[in-house]
């Protein structure tokens, strides 16, 4: 009987080393991805703006960003998770701008064609003289011309910006998964001396 229970005690102990050693690797990697230095703002609207909160918190990223006073959305107010500081005026328009303003570059994600907002925030790219990539969802753009983006302008602060969920229906979930491929990409650890002779 103690050799039965000697071996349910090691079974647990290495189970339970399996579930720590998983648990550290993925602990490591979210810290990886902290000290790449990329952080993420957007103005917390439904669609690709929220979207992209959400996939850089998937990811332990900082995120930020200026949201309309009231921390206005079409869905109401914006949820106290998303750290977003609040412009003094409830327009839209204020929060755009300031975002495009206060981040190295801005990502347009869109369908079709810019309008409203979104093509508003290209403007305001274009004003500011910040570096502006806009890519159409619809052609199924690969993230990796996002991530050369991104290192060519020596992007550390990236605003996220398309339209919103009631303009382009599924935009959101759509949005979401690109840019979690993205932003995985992105904040990757490129390989040590050993590894890259590897490949």
């Amino acid at each position: 009987m103690t050799g039965f229970v000697d071996t349910l005690r090691l079974k647990e102990r290495g189970e339970e080393d399996t579930w720590f050693a998983r648990h550290d690797r993925e602990l490591v990697e979210a810290l990886h991805r902290r000290a790449a230095g990329l952080r993420i703002v957007s103005g917390g609207q439904t669609g690709v703006d929220r979207a992209a909160l959400d996939a850089a918190l998937d990811l332990g990223l900082p995120v930020g960003g200026w949201c309309p006073r009231g921390r206005r959305a079409e869905d109401g107010p914006l949820d106290p998770r998303y750290p977003l500081r609040e412009t003094p005026e409830r327009v839209y328009a204020q929060r755009t701008e300031w975002n495009v303003r206060d981040a190295q570059g801005t990502l347009i994600l869109y369908r079709g064609a810019l309008t409203g907002g979104t093509a508003r925030t290209a403007e305001h790219a274009a004003r500011y003289g910040r570096p502006l990539l806009s890519l159409d969802l619809d052609l199924a753009p690969d993230p990796v011309v996002a991530v050369d983006w991104l290192r060519r302008h020596g992007v550390a602060v990236l605003n996220v910006a398309g339209p919103r969920e009631s303009g382009a229906p599924g935009i959101g979930a759509q949005a979401r998964a690109w840019l979690g491929t993205l932003l995985r990409l992105a904040t990757a650890q490129p390989p040590g001396p050993a590894e890259a002779g590897t490949r």
